[in-house]
């Protein structure tokens, strides 16, 4: 049997066959030690191979994935841990309140969908609860990622029309991702309300979501679309990238790359450099740069760490 993971919780997998059939699956014992680094060997959006054995179906055989999206794991910083795979877009649910959305975050959720050729969509959600002034800052933030070609959404998903989102969305398996409390199960709910699924209030004590979705999950949606339902994200560390890379996969810089002087150039202290030039001339905003720069400490600590 060949089929498509649509629910993972860990140690049980839920599989949609190629006949529409829904199948409990487990993995063969030996899968556990191929070689897997990530914390998860399947994910929600594999292609796999099983068989039946007794009442329970185990799975045999992971596919070629076309892409995934990866991130450091929180509590074992040697190990990866594969947020979903076989993804055609992800849309990235932002708030600048409750919880608020830092730009680090975004860049860092860019660059690594980025890395691994996933177009990904920016849905700036909770217009309704903005002030004058983070409306401000919401429009600017815009305006950042627009001029850099990224696609741009500002709603609120419990009240607006969504049938422009739900148009980008068609014929395409999306992957929805963000901190806990953005709105991502509400967006869910907004877009087929016969799912149900569970949401909560954001903890106004620490202006932090509380989870409600604990394990991925995948929906194929009445208009056409698919959705991965991912648990909230605190934090997004970057991983399988070297300094010389990270540049690369912000637009902006590869795209002025070729006017540096040097050809490696890390657009850090060199000199003639054309990204720190544009940086100097508002072409690029500078909160880019700032996070690039981060990342690029981030990553040489994580160098000296794991030179052995």
């Amino acid at each position: 049997m060949i089929g498509t993971v649509i629910k993972s919780t860990g140690k049980r997998y839920t599989v949609k066959t190629e006949d529409g059939e829904v199948v409990q699956c487990r993995l063969k014992g030996k899968f556990r030690i191929a070689g897997i680094t990530s914390t998860n060997p399947i994910v929600v959006g594999d292609k796999v191979e099983a068989e039946k054995e007794s009442e329970l179906w185990i799975i045999l055989k992971l596919f070629e994935r076309k892409n995934y999206i990866l991130r450091k794991s929180v509590n074992l910083s040697k190990q990866t841990h594969i947020i979903a795979a076989n993804v055609d877009q992800a849309i990235l649910m932002i708030t600048l309140n409750s919880p608020v959305t830092t730009t680090g975050f975004i860049d860092r959720f860019l660059v690594a969908a980025n890395a691994y050729g996933i177009e990904v969509v920016l849905l700036f959600n909770k217009v309704d609860l903005l002030d004058d002034e983070l409306r401000i800052q919401q429009e600017n933030l815009k305006k950042v990622y627009k001029k850099i070609g990224y696609t741009c959404f500002a709603t609120s998903v419990i009240n607006d029309d969504l049938s422009e989102i739900k148009k980008l969305m068609k014929g395409k398996v999306n992957i929805i991702s963000g901190h806990s409390g953005v709105g991502k199960s509400t967006l869910i709910n907004s877009l087929q309300p016969n799912l149900n699924i569970n949401t909560k209030e954001v903890s106004y004590t620490h202006q932090q979501g509380q989870h409600t979705t604990t394990f991925s999950e995948l929906h194929d949606l009445d208009f056409g679309a698919s959705i991965i339902d991912t648990p909230g994200i605190r934090g997004f560390g970057l991983v399988e990238l070297d300094s010389a890379e990270i540049g690369n996969y912000f637009q902006e810089f590869f795209a002025l790359k070729s006017g540096c002087k040097f050809h490696n150039c890390i657009h850090k202290n060199e000199p003639n450099c054309a990204v720190k030039s544009a940086l100097e001339n508002g072409e690029i905003a500078e909160s880019r740069h700032k996070n690039y720069l981060k990342m690029l400490v981030e990553e040489e600590e994580n160098y000296r760490t794991n030179d052995y």
